[in-house]
């Protein structure tokens, strides 16, 4: 059974930083995408940012680059995301997803191409 398990949120002031993991159980991402996406309340759920695990080619989305970065530890299944310079419209409950590669056809950083969703971790950011 795969599982993807999202944990490190919290409450942070504006311009702090916070770190995301998603450890995925049950399913070896070695050639898969994987992604980041937040939903805020009462907001449809936008794509944060994803990489293709192979090859490591990533990117994020307009609204986090140069604050967000996501990274990798192939070893433990884990995929980080490092937010810093936190805005109070960061606020969103964050999601981490994948899928294998051959169903990424839309890229990482689109929803459409997941497969496997972890259940979300709350961050707040208060101005």
């Amino acid at each position: 059974q795969v599982r993807l398990v999202e944990s490190g949120g919290g409450s942070v002031q504006a311009g702090g930083s916070l770190r995301l993991s998603c450890v995925a159980s049950g399913y070896t991402p070695s050639n898969s995408c994987m992604g980041w996406f937040r939903q805020a309340a009462g907001k449809r759920r936008e794509g944060v940012g994803g990489f293709y695990t192979r090859t490591g080619v990533r990117g994020v989305s307009d609204s986090v680059r140069g604050r967000f970065t996501i990274t990798e530890d192939n070893a433990k299944h884990t995929m980080y995301l490092t937010m810093n310079n936190l805005k109070p419209e960061d606020t969103a409950v964050y999601y981490c997803a994948a899928a294998p590669v051959d169903h990424c056809v839309w890229g990482p950083i689109d929803q459409r191409s997941h497969i496997y969703w972890g259940q979300g971790t709350q961050v707040t950011v208060s101005s």
